[in-house]
This record gives structure tokens, C-alpha cells and sequence, in this order.
């Protein structure tokens, strides 16, 4: 009874340290995500980017390959520069996906932007940009 209870305690512990370091890289990305949309720098953005990101404005969403998220990415900041962008909240859902979301402040208005990364082996990357105008 002893030795199931150990390798219990065992697999549940490693599991969780598991669990908690995906967070903590994610957490560690955030910052540099946040930098690189605040002062929008697609270029600096691109070295987060999953090799497919969804990108939605306004509820129209479509998926792009790293560099053309890129270009859009570019487009969007040329046409809407940052004043400011900051990170609201950030979690992860029930799976263990990494999200945050902002409050972006451009020329043409504000957004509400949602971040969600997708866990990789060594860091996560983002996998969804969408921006709401408020």
C-alpha cells in the first residue's frame, strides 16, 4: 500500500512540476510580447510567432503563416500606431493554454486585444492575436 501511495505522490508531483513550468515560460514571454506590441514592432513581434497564427480584427479572423502575420501585423501598426498597450490579465485555460489579454491604445482607437500561445518544447509562441475596437 506504502509503494502505490509513493508512486502516486511521484507521478502527481512530476506532473505538476510539469504543469507549472509551461507556465512559467509563457510568463516569461509575456513581457517581451507586451514591449513588442506597445511599441509596435512587427519585427520584434515575429520572433514569437507560431509558423500558423490566427489573426483577427473585429471578428474577421483568418490564418497566416508567420510572415505574413508579420506584414499584417506591420500594416495594422503603420495605420494605427501605438499610443500605449498593456497586459491586463493573463492565465491559462483548463488544458493548460496560455492566454493573456491587453488594452491597446492607438491613433484610431482602442482595442481589446487577446493573446493565446501555444505551448512548444522550449517556448511558447503565439498562436492567436485578436483585436477588438472598444
Amino acid at each position: 500500500m506504502k509503494i502505490i501511495f509513493t508512486k502516486v505522490f511521484l507521478v502527481s508531483f512530476l506532473f505538476m512540476a510539469f504543469v507549472l513550468s509551461g507556465k512559467a515560460q509563457a510568463a516569461d514571454q509575456l513581457p517581451a510580447v507586451r514591449s513588442a506590441i506597445a511599441s509596435g514592432s512587427s519585427r520584434s513581434l515575429a520572433q514569437y510567432l507560431a509558423p500558423s497564427v490566427e489573426v483577427g480584427f473585429d471578428g474577421d479572423k483568418q490564418s497566416y503563416n508567420a510572415t505574413q502575420t508579420e506584414l499584417v501585423m506591420k500594416n495594422f501598426f503603420t495605420k494605427n500606431p501605438p499610443a500605449s498597450f498593456d497586459i491586463v490579465h493573463q492565465g491559462a485555460s483548463n488544458e493548460g493554454i496560455p492566454y493573456a489579454i491587453g488594452h491597446y491604445v492607438g491613433r484610431n482607437g482602442n482595442y481589446q486585444v487577446f493573446i493565446k500561445l501555444k505551448p512548444k518544447q522550449s517556448t511558447p509562441t503565439i498562436d492567436t492575436l485578436d483585436f477588438t475596437k472598444e
